[in-house]
C-alpha cells in the first residue's frame, strides 16, 4: 500500500480519519472544477488535503480534561488573564478557516491552572468543526466547570475567510464574541475590570 493511501491515526469520535475516502473526494472536486488530478502539481494534492484535515481537526478526539493535571491550590484572589492566544479553527458552514486571538480570564476560588494549559484548552476546542459563538461558550463553560472559579471571561477576535475572500468579501473585518460566567456576568464592576484588562495597552 502506497504512502498516499495509508490511513491517518484516529482524529475523530467515530473512528479513524478515512484518508482514502477524503482523497477520492478531493480528486472528484479537482475533476469537477476542470482540473487534471494527474498533472504534476496536483498529483499529491488529495493526500496532502487528507493529512491537512487530520491535523486541523485533531481536537475532535482530544479531551480538554487532559490539560487539567497542572491545577495548583493557591490563595490568589485576583484576576488571572492570558491575552492574545493565537488560534485557528474551521468554520463548519463552508469548511474554511477562521483565525484570531483568544483572551481568557478567570477569578480563582483557591485553584489556579498552569498558564500554558489555558492555551492548550483553547486549541483543543478550536481544532474542531466550529462556529465562533459555540467555541467561545465551550471554553468558558469548561473552565467554569473544571476550576470552579468565582468567574470566567472569554473573548475571541477572529477573521473569517468565508467572508473575507468569498461572499461579501470584506477583508479586515473582525468578529468579536464573548462569554461571561459567574461574577463577570453578574457584577458590572467586575465585568468592566476584566474587559479593561483584556484590552489595555493594545495597539
Amino acid at each position: 500500500m502506497g504512502e498516499a493511501s495509508k490511513r491517518i491515526p484516529n482524529q475523530s469520535p467515530g473512528g479513524s480519519v478515512d484518508t482514502e475516502r477524503i482523497e477520492k473526494a478531493v480528486r472528484e472536486i479537482l475533476l469537477a472544477v476542470g482540473e487534471d488530478p494527474e498533472r504534476e502539481g496536483l498529483e499529491a494534492t488529495p493526500h496532502r488535503v487528507a493529512r491537512m484535515y487530520a491535523e486541523l481537526l485533531a481536537g475532535m478526539k482530544q479531551e480538554p480534561a487532559e490539560h487539567l493535571k497542572s491545577i495548583f491550590h493557591e490563595k490568589y484572589d485576583e484576576i488571572v488573564l492570558l491575552r492574545e492566544i493565537p488560534f485557528y479553527s474551521i468554520c463548519e458552514h463552508h469548511l474554511m478557516p477562521f483565525i484570531g486571538k483568544a483572551h481568557v480570564a478567570y477569578l480563582p476560588a483557591g485553584r489556579v491552572l498552569g498558564v500554558s494549559k489555558l492555551a492548550r484548552i483553547v486549541d483543543t476546542f478550536a481544532r474542531r468543526l466550529q462556529v465562533q459563538e459555540r467555541l467561545t461558550d465551550q471554553i468558558a463553560d469548561f473552565l467554569m466547570k473544571s476550576l470552579e472559579p468565582i468567574g470566567v471571561a472569554v473573548v475571541l477576535e477572529a477573521s473569517h475567510s468565508c467572508m473575507t475572500i468569498r461572499g461579501i468579501q470584506k477583508p479586515g473585518a473582525v468578529m468579536v464574541t464573548s462569554s461571561l460566567r459567574g461574577i463577570f456576568k453578574r457584577d458590572p464592576r467586575s465585568r468592566a475590570e476584566v474587559l479593561t484588562l483584556m484590552h489595555s495597552n493594545r495597539t
